[in-house]
C-alpha cells in the first residue's frame, strides 16, 4: 500500500478535529522521543522539498494530536505507527509519492489516493472543499497535506478504520509479533531490515514489552 519516498507540502498546524473519540490514557509523544526514532528529523535546513519537511518538534505536535484523536494510546500502537510515518517520509522529509510517483498518494504515511479519498470524507471540516476536487487524486490528497493535524492523522486513521480488530489486539500485545502483522497483514508491506530498524527504535522510546 505504502511504496517507500513520498513528499507534499509544509504548513504551520491549524486546529481540525477529526472526530473521533480519545483515548484513556496518555497519546503525548515528545519532539525528543522522534528525534530518537527518526535522526535525520532534528533539522528541515537542506531538505529537498523544504514545504514538506517537518522537525521532530513539529511531527510530535501533529502526532501527538492525531493519536489523541483516535484513541491511539498503547505503546505498540503508537511504536508502529510513529516508525512506519518516520520510513515511509524519510524522517518526515516528504509527505507525496515521487517514487514512482502515483497519482494522489501522500500524507505522512504514504496512503494510497484511494485511501486519501476515504480519509478526506470522514473529514467533516472538508466537505465543501472536496465537493470541488473529489475527481482529482492530487488535489483531494493536497487538501490534508495543506494541514499537518490532518496530515500526521493518516496513519492512524488508516489503522482504526482498516486495520482488522485482530491486528489491532496483535499490535497492542504482541510486540514485535504484532507489529510484523500490522505490516503484512494490513499495511501490505514486508518487514524489511529498514523498516525493523525504525520499529526497534521506536519500540524502545515508547516502552514496548515482547
Amino acid at each position: 500500500m505504502l511504496p517507500h519516498i513520498v513528499l507534499a507540502v509544509a504548513i504551520p498546524l491549524i486546529p481540525f478535529s477529526l472526530s473521533q473519540p480519545v483515548g484513556a490514557r496518555s497519546s503525548a509523544v515528545s519532539g525528543a522521543q522522534i528525534l530518537s526514532i527518526a535522526p535525520a528529523s532534528s533539522t528541515c535546513a537542506g531538505a529537498p522539498k523544504l514545504n514538506e519537511c517537518r522537525t521532530a518538534n513539529q511531527a510530535a505536535a501533529a502526532i501527538s494530536s492525531s493519536f489523541g484523536t483516535y484513541g491511539i494510546t498503547s505503546p505498540g500502537e503508537m511504536a508502529a505507527l510513529t516508525s512506519l510515518m518516520a520510513f515511509e517520509t524519510s524522517d518526515f522529509k516528504y509527505n507525496v509519492n515521487y517514487y514512482p510517483g502515483n497519482p494522489g498518494q501522500g500524507t505522512r504515511n504514504m496512503q494510497s489516493a484511494a485511501y486519501n479519498l476515504q480519509y478526506a470524507q470522514s473529514i467533516p471540516a472538508l466537505s465543501s472543499s472536496l465537493q470541488a476536487v473529489v475527481d482529482n487524486p492530487n488535489a483531494v490528497r493536497d487538501l490534508l497535506t495543506a494541514n499537518d493535524v490532518l496530515d500526521f492523522g493518516s496513519a492512524a486513521w488508516f489503522f482504526v478504520t482498516v486495520c482488522t480488530e485482530g491486528t489491532q489486539a496483535a499490535l497492542q500485545n504482541q510486540g514485535v509479533a504484532g507489529w510484523k502483522s500490522y505490516l503484512t497483514d494490513c499495511i501490505g508491506a514486508a518487514p524489511t531490515a529498514d523498516r525493523e530498524a525504525y520499529w526497534q527504535r521506536a519500540a524502545q522510546v515508547f516502552g514496548v514489552v515482547e
